[in-house]
């Protein structure tokens, strides 16, 4: 385990490492002045678009794996016994435990959806609308980690986070990637919407 900087966050895709945000104090922070001056309504949107298009992309998840993921979604998909970052926050958090949380929400999301791309480009190369699903999401969430780093920058000189991934998917069988795949974006529609509930708020215009 290990403090990991965010520049090398965004190139890793599943290197376990705990959860633990360390304040940084001083004037090195990377990418401070990169942050557009929008920054944070352009978070409120993808966040809200990440919460709007979960549900469908899940279900669409479901309808290409086939049989028996379609009838047997409850049993199959029940996230359980997969690893998910604890978001243990709400409205009266400090934002800056929010934001934090949120940054490792959306790393570990974005890592996952790497997986479960290059899973179903193995396995569903014909899937184009779920495909397409699946890179636009990716490219939202990268987004979202872009501007979530900024803002931790900008306004807590916060460029170190630590961040647990899930587990890789790539020399499993063909039926436990479809499977591990569904419990993850089972989860993430559970989670997705917490979230958005939780920083919306505090990311309201002042």
């Amino acid at each position: 385990t290990g403090v990991v900087p965010f520049m090398a966050l965004l190139l890793l895709q599943r290197r376990p490492v705990a959860g633990r945000a360390l304040l940084v104090t001083g004037s090195s922070c990377p990418g401070h002045g990169l942050c557009r001056s929008n920054v944070q309504e352009q978070t409120r949107r993808q966040v809200a678009l990440l919460n709007a298009t979960a549900q469908d992309l899940f279900s669409l998840y479901l309808k290409c794996q086939g049989e028996p993921f379609s009838s047997e979604s409850d049993k199959l998909c029940n996230p359980s016994g997969i690893f998910f970052p604890d978001f243990r926050v709400n409205r009266t958090s400090e934002r800056k435990e929010v934001m934090v949380a949120m940054y490792k929400l959306f790393a570990f999301l974005n890592a996952s959806l790497g997986n479960i791309t290059r899973d179903q480009e193995e396995l569903n190369p014909t899937a184009k609308e779920l495909l397409d699903r699946l890179h636009n999401t990716t490219k939202t969430t990268r987004g979202l980690i872009s501007n979530l780093t900024c803002l931790l920058c900008k306004n807590y000189n916060i460029f170190q986070v630590d961040v647990r991934y899930g587990e890789s998917s790539k020399d499993k069988s063909a039926f436990r990637k479809k499977q591990q795949g569904c419990q993850v974006l089972r989860k993430y529609v559970q989670v997705i919407g917490q979230a958005a509930r939780v920083l919306l708020p505090h990311l309201s215009p002042s």
